[in-house]
This record gives C-alpha cells, structure tokens and sequence, in this order.
C-alpha cells in the first residue's frame, strides 16, 4: 500500500495537482488522498482506473493494484474503516460478544486473538495486538472524537483470558467511564425487549460530517454509506441507548463487578 502510494503521489506531483486540487477532480477529501499516498488506506481497483486516464500514467497503477498481495492483517473493508476511525470526529459502537477495541486493554486483546479458531501463530498474535492497541491513540490526539459504547452486559461477566486479565479489563473500562466525552453504558440482561438483535455495529461521523457505519460477521466486514441504511442503524443506537443503563448506573455496575473479585 505505501508504494502504491507513493507512485500515486509522484504521478500526482508529475502532472502538477497538490493533494487538495486531485481530490477535488475525483470528489474526494484531500485527507483521503493524503491517506492514500502515506499507505494507509488502499487505493481501489475502480480509482486506479480513473486516476491511470486522469493522469495519463499508462495503467501503472491499475497494475501496481492488481499485484498487492493478500497478506494484509486486516481485510480491506476493515482497512477502510481503521483509517476512518483515525479521523472520526464522532464515534458511537454497540458489542455483544467481546468489548470494543478503543477499549480493550493489551491483555484482554491478546487473550480475543488468542480464541480465534484456527489457531493463529504468536508472532501474529502479538501484531494484531500492537494494531488493536495503536488504534487507542486517538484518546490522545489533540481533538479526539466524541465517543459513545453500549456494551451488553454479558460481555462484562465474561472471564476472557482470566481472573486478572478480567479485573485490569474492568479497572481500565471504569476509568474510561470519567474521561470526558466518553459516554460508556451497559446494556443489561434481563431486558424483555432489545434494539440491536442484529448485532453489533459502529457509527462515524468524518470531518466532512458524512455519516457512515461499520458492521462484522463471522466471515467478513462491511463499510455501509448508504444513508438510508446508516440511518437505520443510527435509530437502533438511539433506542439502545435508552434501553441501557445511564452512564452514572454503569459506574456503579462496574463498582460492584470490581468489588466482587
């Protein structure tokens, strides 16, 4: 993805367009561009198309495309989604299997990538969690995004990875719950009517205030901009916001949690 990049920013340069003047051209953000160029988002197959004939490269980076190999750590939906997430000005997430990433400490993430089935190799393991624990930088970030998590309540109880691993994980969530703009709630059990029986989602908001939302199966990820769709989604957020417990009730049920170990 970085050479691909980078030949896209030296064609770009070649034929005199800043980053902002070729987004513009191709409807796009100067900060996707950028994004593009630096290696961290992939240049799709389609915008390779337009850009070879735009800039007149021959199909260079059409092929150049064509011959990444396969072995990212992420899928490129996901891949896409991470770099929209280091840019996000708002971020709203549901789970109901295991906790957010923003939120996972080191231990607990490695005891997540640890589950999977097939087994994956250490040194993979280990890669996947630095990724996971690099994403939470954006709490330090000079403007980090507005952050809500509803989070099922079985997630909480879980042992995942064990009995220490289980209260540094709700030590650091209780923590989390006073930073500000982080709203944290619990979805609790026992509820007769639930919003997101689907499953677990994100929401974004982008600088340029679009709206989009993420979503995982057991075999795959999808980036959703379709409005319609994220507006669906932003519905059930509401309502599952309601349903879950306030932000103050959500220490408390950490409080306990902590207090029984």
């Amino acid at each position: 993805m970085k050479m691909v990049g980078a030949l896209l920013a030296l064609y770009r340069q070649a034929a005199g367009y800043t980053q902002r003047s070729l987004g513009e051209e191709f409807g796009i953000s100067e900060q996707q561009v950028a994004s593009i160029e630096q290696g961290r988002r992939p240049l799709k197959p389609d915008v390779a198309e337009k850009l070879d004939e735009f800039l007149g490269t021959k199909g260079a980076l059409s092929v150049a495309v064509s011959r990444m190999p396969e072995v990212d750590l992420v899928p490129l939906w996901a891949e896409e989604y991470l770099d929209r997430e280091r840019e996000a000005i708002a971020i709203s997430s549901y789970e109901n299997q295991v906790l957010p990433g923003l939120l996972q400490t080191e231990a607990y993430a490695r005891a997540v990538f640890r589950s999977r089935i097939p087994a994956l190799r250490e040194a993979d393991i280990e890669r996947h969690v630095a990724a996971r624990v690099e994403r939470q930088a954006i709490f330090q970030s000079p403007e980090p995004p507005t952050t809500c998590f509803v989070i099922w309540e079985a997630v909480l109880r879980d042992r995942l990875g064990g009995e220490q691993v289980h209260h540094e994980q709700l030590r650091h969530l209780r923590e989390h719950s006073e930073h500000p703009g982080l709203t944290l709630q619990v979805l609790p059990l026992g509820r007769t009517t639930h919003a997101a029986l689907d499953g677990p989602f994100v929401l974004l908001e982008t600088p340029e205030h679009q709206r989009l939302a993420y979503t995982e199966t057991q075999r795959g990820s999808q980036l959703i901009a379709n409005p319609d769709e994220v507006a669906i989604l932003t519905q059930r957020c509401a309502m599952l916001r309601s349903q879950a417990l306030t932000p103050e009730d959500t220490r408390n049920l950490l409080d306990r949690l902590l207090g029984e170990q």
